[in-house]
């Protein structure tokens, strides 16, 4: 476990030219950094090209990092600007269901229903702004406290609580009305 100390004296090295004290961090942060920029670019490639981008632009501008955040918090705000500037860029990719395998098993019945209810969540979720589903993503599923969420984000606590209360019943409201609409075509 590497301590906030321990952190500024790789830093110090960094900056002082040693460049392999880097992957340290790197190693550190690396599946934080991937997890963000996935659960905003939802694909595995754009997401490891966004977070690699990210520690490079990191590196490079090690200078501006200011010790009175966590280097964490900064890195990971870093990452989600990149990751929200590639899903600017993202274009739509289709899938041909023409050559899609089906598979059954015993318990083909539960992995189709536990399917369809990550369906749901994820179709509510994709109606949210970015900001409500990353808040929501970042202290629901990644569980950071509601202060490093806010830290991450950029934006004043209040802020954070009173978003992610609201994204939490936007997203009832979505799920209800997917819900509705599926019970409609079956």
């Amino acid at each position: 476990m590497i301590t906030t100390e321990d952190e500024y004296a790789l830093i110090d090295k960094i900056l002082a030219g040693d460049r392999q004290a880097y992957a340290v961090l790197v190693d550190k942060y690396k599946n934080y950094a991937f997890t963000i920029a996935l659960k905003i670019l939802e694909r595995r490639p754009e997401a490891e090209e966004a977070a690699q981008d990210a520690f490079v632009k990191a590196f490079h501008h090690m200078r501006s990092f200011n010790r009175q955040a966590k280097f964490s918090t900064w890195l990971y705000r870093i990452v989600f600007n990149t990751a929200i500037s590639y899903k600017r860029k993202k274009r739509p990719v289709f899938q041909s269901i023409e050559n899609s395998i089906v598979e059954y098993s015993e318990h083909a019945d539960q992995k189709m229903e536990r399917d369809d209810k990550q369906l749901f969540v994820a179709k509510a979720m994709n109606c949210l702004n970015e900001a409500d589903r990353l808040s929501i993503q970042l202290f629901y599923l990644q569980e950071f406290s509601l202060d490093e969420v806010a830290e991450i984000l950029g934006q004043n606590l209040n802020t954070i609580k009173v978003r992610v209360h609201r994204a939490r019943q936007r997203l009832a409201d979505e799920l209800t009305k997917i819900l509705k609409q599926e019970a409609l075509t079956l």
